[in-house]
């Protein structure tokens, strides 16, 4: 299970529907509102 960094909940990689890459990482989210937010400044919530 991955993390969605935007708003902490557990993500199954496997099912995820929304995910990023990001400096050679794939990120996933729980909505589309978690991967904009990221998308847009991956950096604020990777720190």
């Amino acid at each position: 299970m991955a993390i969605d960094p935007v708003c902490k909940m557990t993500v199954d990689e496997k099912t995820a529907k929304f995910k990023s890459d990001y400096k050679g990482k794939t990120y996933y989210f729980c909505a589309p509102g978690c991967k904009k937010s990221f998308d847009l400044n991956p950096e604020k919530y990777l720190n």
